[in-house]
């Protein structure tokens, strides 16, 4: 754009109403998306074994750890939005990750103790289903990122699919009763890590707006 066309439309321009804190527009962000999640669970059904899980310590830290990467994902990505956020934000969801990722490979360790051999089989309707879960909040999260200006669309695709990949998860382990530990850190923890990735990949094509004279 040339510099006296910029100039002419910024003089012509209407007022502009600032986008609100983005632990705000999170939130909301968030009452659509676990609302979303719910449905898919009580339409799939809840897994028969739930109810013995939701006893388990194991289970709960590997659901919050996924919760959390879901919430300071999406709260990364909101914050990336507004030009002149540090990238640093971009760090929020590592810890929660990591202890989400390492729970997962901590199981997969004890259920392996004292086999011999390892016996993979696959699960690949595990990224049909977190992505089915995981589509209504992330279309809802894409469009309020496209409300604001993100400088960095790969990182802030990427952001946003990682939110929504978690939290599809989340909402997959109550309703499908995979749980041998090496299915679940492969199947289910790869299906995250992809999704993301195609988000990174995507993300400048989708974010993205050519500014027009």
């Amino acid at each position: 754009m040339q510099t006296d066309a910029l100039i002419d439309r910024l003089a012509h321009a209407g007022p502009v109403r600032p986008l609100p804190p983005a632990w705000r527009r999170c939130l909301g962000w968030f009452a659509l998306a676990a609302g979303f999640a719910a449905v898919i669970v009580l339409l799939m059904s809840p897994r028969p074994d739930l109810a013995a899980q939701l006893r388990e310590t194991h289970f709960w830290v590997e659901q919050l750890a996924a919760l959390a990467t879901a919430i300071l994902a999406a709260h990364a990505a909101l914050a990336l939005s507004v030009p002149g956020t540090s990238r640093r934000v971009a760090l929020a969801p590592i810890i929660p990750a990591a202890l989400w990722l390492g729970s997962q490979g901590v199981g997969c360790l004890s259920a392996l103790t004292g086999r011999s051999g390892v016996s993979i089989t696959g699960e690949p309707e595990c990224l049909i289903f977190i992505a089915l879960t995981g589509s209504v909040p992330a279309i809802a999260l894409v469009a309020m990122l496209r409300r604001g200006f993100p400088v960095r669309p790969r990182l802030n695709l990427a952001l946003a699919m990682l939110a929504a990949a978690a939290l599809g998860n989340v909402g997959l382990r109550l309703f499908h009763a995979q749980d041998a530990a090496l299915m679940v850190l492969i199947w289910q923890s790869g299906s995250v890590a992809l999704l993301s990735f195609g988000g990174w990949l995507l993300g400048r094509t989708i974010l993205n707006r050519p500014v027009t004279a």
